[in-house]
């Protein structure tokens, strides 16, 4: 799946829509539209959920909402601003219930935000694939953020270590969930499950496990292959988790010093 990008409409434009500013409804003259950002969001994000951000254009998304692009046009820019909308949007699904990010231990706090990306990036795989460099600085991202320093505030740590992990945490499940997807990819693109994969390449396991040639990979491969059997992204999720709440343990531990 390509890559798109946040932040590739007009800034002004989007910060606008983003918090819908006066500006950005103000009244027109004439008959009263049908129409409003919601809605066209709303219409965009459906469409991404259900065929790739590649399939969201202006005009696509006006004729599922039955009218000209034209009149699309006349709420939001372009597809680039449609995009931060978007993301802005569903993160705003994240934490219904705001207490999960203080309540417990910090490592349960932070294994809640790890989950909570995962499933959203399920619910959402597009948004996974967005390059946000330039974040669509709306309600919904500000929110998330807010959400999730707070479940590493009160630890002893500095402002700076707190936003890098935060910036950690969500780098890594976006990281991982990207398995989930690249796993559906191959079944699609070769017409084969995993089990099926594996079963045609049977045959030339002995060759490619050669003890001889590969000494390591021929001990561990066929003992973690018959342990794991298919690749599941989601267990290679909760093992890397633990791992880096390890880590991130060492770090609070010296910040307490």
């Amino acid at each position: 799946m390509a890559t798109a990008f946040t932040g590739t409409g007009d800034p002004a434009r989007s910060m606008a829509l983003l918090w819908r500013t006066p500006a950005s409804d103000a009244v027109r003259p004439g008959p009263k539209s049908a129409l409003d950002v919601d809605r066209i969001v709303s219409a965009a994000v459906q469409l991404a959920d259900a065929e790739g951000l590649a399939a969201v254009s202006m005009r696509r998304v006006a004729a599922d909402l039955g009218t000209a692009a034209m009149t699309l046009y006349s709420h939001v820019p372009g597809k680039g601003e449609l995009v931060d909308l978007m993301l802005d949007a569903v993160l705003a699904e994240l934490y219904p219930d705001e207490e999960v990010v203080t309540s417990g231990t910090w490592r349960t706090r932070l294994k809640t935000v790890a989950q909570a990306n995962w499933d959203f990036f399920l619910r959402h795989p597009w948004a996974a694939h967005l390059a946000t460099g330039r974040p669509p600085l709306g309600p919904g991202l500000m929110r998330k953020y807010e959400l999730e320093l707070r479940a590493v505030d009160h630890l002893g740590l500095s402002e700076l270590q707190m936003d890098l992990l935060v910036t950690l945490v969500n780098g890594f499940v976006r990281g991982t969930v990207s398995g989930v997807q690249e796993k559906a990819d191959a079944e699609r693109l070769t017409g084969l499950s995993e089990d099926q994969w594996w079963a045609a390449t049977e045959p030339y396991l002995a060759q490619v496990f050669d003890a001889e040639r590969f000494p390591t990979a021929a001990r561990v491969g066929p003992i973690a292959g018959e342990e794991l059997g298919a690749y599941d992204p989601h267990r290679s999720f909760e093992f890397g988790l633990d791992r880096l709440l390890d880590g991130i343990g060492v770090l609070i531990l010296d910040a307490s010093r």
